[in-house]
């Protein structure tokens, strides 16, 4: 295990920002950690980050205690904070180079990694300008960048792509999908449902300084249901073809509203064939079908009783 954390508590006044949080870290995954904003998702990886001591509990890399010898995972870590942190009068390669400075890097090295960096987030052409004069998408890339100049072992990434625009935001998650298929061990904290299904091997979902779900996509889906929804808009509605798909016995309960049927389908079963043979066998002219599988707002919703943005 590459980070096991142990009971976690962290308190601001009477606020129990972070309330016995344990959690896993695997090597060479891609960990979400979702939630709110106010959750706790930042208190929890500044404190594996060793920025903010906790109250309570360990923290242990590859069996090291981290909060007595901070240094062991220092050497390691890439940090991607939620705000922005670099000198806006600067362009990105002085940025970069003052960065990976700070990481030991030097002439030729530093110059290769600052050209790696460049290339695979997109600003080789622009690494000359000013940050002050990027978008915010850009300036959220070099972010990146400062944080991947020495090969770290562990990359944490705090809300990367909070109020970005959609093309910026799609390349920050093609980002960590090729860094995750180059070996590299994540940890990405969102508000994003989507952007957690998108990357993450495993996720643990945060609400009010706790932990209240962890697992795989399919291992927290099937905490809500092991079915699909799907949804058929037809011409006319028929007895017939009713009939032929109450039969199938992968249909576990049909609603019939209008000219929409809703089959409740078992999530391993492909029934696309089945309804395409069926309507065609009763004459049914089918306009549109949809397969809707439970989401993670789902899961959070079945949880706690609201929505993830509420």
């Amino acid at each position: 295990m590459l980070i096991q954390a142990r009971n976690l508590k962290k308190y601001y006044k009477k606020v129990r920002a972070v309330d016995g949080v344990d959690l896993e870290v695997r090597e060479g995954e891609i960990l979400g950690i979702l939630g709110p904003n106010g959750a706790g998702k930042s208190t929890t990886i500044s404190m594996i980050s060793s920025l903010v001591r906790p109250d309570e509990g360990e923290i242990l890399y590859r069996d090291k205690d981290i909060i007595k010898y901070p240094q062991y995972i220092r050497k390691i870590l890439g940090l991607v904070p939620q705000e922005v942190a670099l000198y806006p009068d600067l362009s990105a390669r002085e940025n970069l180079t003052f960065f990976g400075r700070l990481y030991g890097l030097r002439g030729k090295e530093l110059n290769r990694r600052m050209n790696e960096v460049l290339d695979l987030l997109g600003l080789n052409g622009r690494s000359g300008d000013s940050i002050k004069n990027y978008s915010g998408g850009m300036k959220r890339r070099v972010n990146i960048g400062a944080a991947l100049l020495h090969h770290p072992e562990l990359l944490i990434m705090d809300e990367p792509t909070v109020g970005i625009d959609p093309q910026s935001r799609s390349h920050i998650l093609k980002t960590v999908k090729e860094l995750s298929s180059r070996g590299m061990t994540v940890i990405y904290t969102s508000h994003y449902m989507e952007e957690v299904e998108f990357l993450c091997h495993r996720i643990y979902i945060m609400d009010y300084g706790k932990i209240i779900a962890s697992g795989t996509k399919d291992e927290l889906r099937d905490m809500v249901s092991r079915d699909n929804t799907v949804e058929l808009q037809i011409d006319t509605v028929t007895e017939r073809f009713i009939g032929d798909l109450k039969r199938n016995i992968h249909v576990k309960h049909i609603n019939v509203e209008g000219s929409r049927i809703f089959l409740a389908v078992d999530r391993d079963y492909n029934i696309l064939s089945h309804i395409f043979h069926t309507s065609e066998k009763s004459g049914v002219n089918l306009q549109s079908v949809q397969i809707k599988k439970p989401t993670l707002e789902d899961v959070f919703l079945h949880l706690t009783g609201r929505g993830l943005r509420d």
